[in-house]
């Protein structure tokens, strides 16, 4: 006699997110930005599903020290555009790094992450700061994960 089982599939209301920290001192900007795209996406839980967001709140602390490695940090540029002519907009990397180091961790992550409505979401669930200081200590010290230690991935 064969028995038939039905595949488990968990709703909205089935998935619970925690809050991890995420040291960027001295680490990698891609390899950081997959284990953030990672834990926001969900896939290093069980009950992953990729139609629900079952992913974690990421904060990552102290991004003015994250690193690249060879030659990215006299070559890497950063482009934007508005549509209208003539108005594109080139910014190295070094400048990026030293004004606003908290938008080249985000648009590491923004890159790995789905280009749907669920990865917009994903990317809302990111918290980035410049310095070792964030607002979410209450979030935090609620979850049973609480941060990840910074050699451990």
């Amino acid at each position: 006699m064969v028995i038939k089982l039905k595949p488990y599939n968990p709703s909205a209301s089935d998935m619970d997110s925690g809050w991890q920290v995420i040291d960027a001192d001295d680490k990698i900007l891609g390899r950081l930005a997959t284990e953030i795209a990672w834990k926001l996406m969900g896939k290093d839980k069980p009950g992953y599903v990729p139609y629900l967001l079952s992913g974690d709140y990421v904060v990552v602390i102290n991004a003015e020290k994250i690193k690249i490695t060879g030659k990215k940090a006299e070559q890497k540029e950063y482009i934007r555009h508005s549509q209208y002519p003539g108005n594109r907009k080139v910014i190295p990397y070094g400048r990026m790094q030293a004004q606003h180091p908290d938008r080249i961790i985000i648009q590491a992550v923004k890159g790995m992450l789905p280009r749907t409505k669920l990865g917009r979401k994903m990317l809302g669930r990111m918290k980035v700061y410049k310095g070792p200081e964030h607002p979410h200590a209450a979030q935090i010290i609620g979850t049973e994960t609480t941060s990840i230690a910074s050699g451990d991935a």
